[in-house]
């Protein structure tokens, strides 16, 4: 690799360029690392949002998975909010991370919702989506509305006489809402005097009130005046209009005098053929957005594409009404309009259909029985599902010194004890990287290393890092191990802890980013916790939820759910540093942390050193299991880890007395041998403490802690 190329905003352009990599990876650019940045996993395309605020589509319908296109297209993907640019250092500004450098950088940013005066209360803008949503949810599910925004005893206000305005009142009434839209002036604002009077007679037919003239401090709940470009971009210093902020940009979509950067979608404008910001002139903007990034990195020498927009495009506007009124629909291009009809609609519904399908209809790899692919090329999993099987490790360990037994399980390893009791503790731990974000798997990586620790009873000290980086020009292995160190220390400076050093190395012939960790941590004599041995009358609290292994597995091919994904990666980056201190004020006295041989594998760890009539009765339905593991391994997904794992359901019926109940016992058996990245802790508390302690944690922010087993003498 030579250049990074970020692709800024997960807007229709580009997810639409990623597409086009994702068929044919030979027309994406070659020798370079793509980097889509989003604030959010998935993109919600524009012309569904006022259907699924009507409740006529579902959120998943109308969505595309950002995360999976760029798993096929190749590029990596960057969940963060983006709030600045530099262009003179070539870095994007992020909030709470370093800055991405970039050799070249595209703009697809979207748009907010441009203010006309001060409201009091203030509006909600209908843009940026993701609030406008919450509060719709909200409604929908006829909870509290956040914030002051509307209520559900009068009519609800909405200032604004675009298409925009005029579909979410209409998509509003639809869901039982009554409504009022009020206007600047005398009319709609819908491109021509016909389809102004075709608006009008569908918000007549729902029963919108018209207030015109409305003064601009006129109270208003929901605010859909227009658009303009992020603020940021014009304290940039790029090129904008003054009146909506677009970055002014070349017909090949380079931003004027910025060859660097290029804009698309509605944050853009080509200063010569301005175009009104809409879905339609992005997702025609594509193609060539495309070419020229290529060109542009591979080609420097060769002129660019140019992009001639049409001057009018159509555009069809639907009501969102129930039957026997609705569904229907409007279409205007320039002067001319015709609707309301039925027909309209069917065709709308039509063309937004098959434009979402496009990205549905991409393939990943076919899941297998045992893993993320099928048959001998199938992908294997990463994090700690990338770590060895209990079995070899066991052999190897044995023959290493055959005279000895074998050594005791523990979590970390006991430096020196002091004289009064303290221990210094060691562990190492690492793997593979489980995303393609260095930053955000170098904090799962420490999470997940410093839980040995924690397990121990132990508080982290401080921290050695061994990077892998791959072969890659060295600006970019530079910008690479930035993210990685800075990812750690994002774990370790809220603890007090310190980064001490470490070492690198160059993967090569294709290895890719890999972190391993050493790290060192301190127990007091009365909070040092062995991985065992297990007593009767104890009970076995499980922190947090797993499922971990089989969800990246499922989504190595294509086949988890979006939202699964974004709920594991915000349990797993969740620092279980306090629970030492809450355990500890309970009485722990044994604990281990769930990671690559699962809980049922590490609960064997724990059996190991205990009385041979011990018994744990494990009721495998209290379990807390990720959204989505259970519907994956029911269809047979799995880590390619878990059947090595398997081994471990040995116990069941001996030591382990596995409760079943349900029609998903196969599922639950799997979730007790899914490796976990980030897992919880399993912590051996009195059984007259367990109540108490579970209150505690789950008011310190854990709220799937649970018992999930008790220990007797047999």
């Amino acid at each position: 690799m030579r250049q990074h190329l970020i692709l800024a905003g997960g807007g229709h352009t580009h997810a639409l360029v990623l597409r086009m990599w994702a068929m044919d990876r030979r027309r994406r650019p070659t020798g370079t690392l793509i980097t889509l940045v989003s604030r959010q996993s998935t993109a919600l395309y524009s012309g569904m949002v006022p259907g699924l605020v009507a409740g006529l589509y579902r959120r998943d319908e109308c969505r595309i998975d950002l995360r999976r296109l760029c798993l096929l297209a190749g590029a990596a993907f960057v969940q963060a909010e983006i709030t600045g640019l530099d262009p003179a250092a070539r870095e994007l500004v992020l909030m709470g991370r370093p800055p991405l450098r970039y050799d070249l950088l595209s703009l697809d940013v979207g748009a907010v919702t441009a203010e006309l005066g001060r409201e009091e209360p203030p509006g909600l803008s209908v843009k940026p989506l993701e609030p406008f949503l919450a509060w719709y949810e909200a409604l929908a599910a006829d909870r509290p509305l956040p914030g002051a925004h509307g209520s559900r005893e009068r009519p609800l206000r909405i200032r604004g006489g675009g298409a925009a305005a005029v579909e979410v009142a209409l998509a509003l009434k639809g869901r039982g809402l009554a409504c009022r839209l009020l206007l600047r002036g005398d009319d709609l604002h819908l491109g021509s005097p016909a389809a102004n009077r075709r608006g009008e007679t569908l918000l007549a037919a729902a029963g919108i009130v018209l207030e015109r003239r409305a003064p601009d401090d006129a109270p208003a709940d929901l605010l859909c005046t227009g658009s303009r470009a992020p603020a940021w971009l014009a304290a940039a210093g790029l090129p904008v209009n003054p009146d909506d902020g677009r970055v002014r940009t070349e017909a090949s979509l380079a931003v004027i005098g910025h060859p660097e950067l290029f804009a698309s979608g509605d944050c853009g404008v080509i200063a010569a053929a301005p175009r009104p910001p809409s879905g339609v002139w992005a997702v025609r903007a594509a193609p060539v957005l495309a070419d020229n990034l290529v060109r542009r990195l591979s080609e420097p020498e060769r002129p660019l594409r140019p992009w001639r927009p049409q001057t009018r495009a159509l555009q069809l506007l639907g009501d969102g009404q129930p039957p026997p009124l609705g569904p229907r629909a409007v279409a205007f291009r320039g002067p001319l309009a015709m609707g309301p009809s039925r027909w309209l609609w069917r065709w709308k519904e039509a063309i937004d259909r098959r434009f979402i399908d496009r990205f549905g209809d991409l393939k990943a790899m076919e899941p297998g029985p045992h893993g993320a692919g099928a048959g001998p090329a199938a992908m294997a999993c990463r994090g700690c599902a990338a770590k060895l099987a209990a079995d070899p490790l066991r052999r190897a360990l044995a023959r290493l010194d055959p005279s000895q037994p074998p050594p005791e399980a523990q979590d970390a390893a006991v430096l020196t004890t002091t004289a009064e009791g303290e221990r210094l503790l060691q562990s190492v731990d690492g793997f593979p990287a489980l995303l393609e974000d260095p930053w955000r798997n170098a904090r799962l990586t420490t999470l997940h290393a410093c839980s040995d620790l924690w397990a121990c009873g132990a508080d982290l000290e401080s921290v050695q890092a061994l990077v892998t980086i791959p072969e890659a020009a060295p600006p970019l292995q530079e910008e690479l191990l930035l993210q990685t160190l800075a990812g750690v220390r994002s774990v370790l400076d809220p603890l007090g802890a310190s980064l001490i050093g470490g070492h690198t190395l160059e993967g090569r012939d294709g290895a890719g980013l890999a972190l391993a960790l050493t790290v060192v941590g301190r127990a007091p004599a009365e909070r040092f916790w062995p991985k065992g041995p297990l007593h009767p009358g104890d009970g076995l609290v499980l922190t947090r939820p797993i499922g971990s292994g089989v969800l990246f597995a499922a989504a190595m091919a294509g086949e988890a759910r979006p939202e699964w994904i974004d709920e594991a990666l915000a349990v797993m980056e969740t620092s279980q540093a306090p629970l030492v201190a809450l355990l500890a004020a309970h009485g722990c006295r044994a604990c281990t942390d769930v990671t690559g041989f699962g809980l049922l594998g590490h609960l064997g760890e724990m059996l190991a050193g205990s009385a041979p009539t011990t018994r744990v009765r494990l009721d495998a339905k209290s379990i807390p299991a990720m959204e989505g593991a259970l519907a994956l391994l029911e269809r047979g997904f799995a880590s390619t880890l878990a059947p090595a794992n398997a081994e471990a359901l040995t116990l069941v019926d001996g030591p382990v007395q596995l409760e079943e109940r349900g029609s998903d016992q196969a599922a639950r058996r799997g979730l007790l041998i899914d490796p976990q990245t980030c897992g919880p802790l399993l912590a051996a508390l009195p059984m007259e403490r367990v109540a108490g302690a579970l209150e505690a944690l789950q008011r310190a922010g854990f709220p799937y802690a649970r018992l999930i087993a008790q220990v007797t003498g047999g």
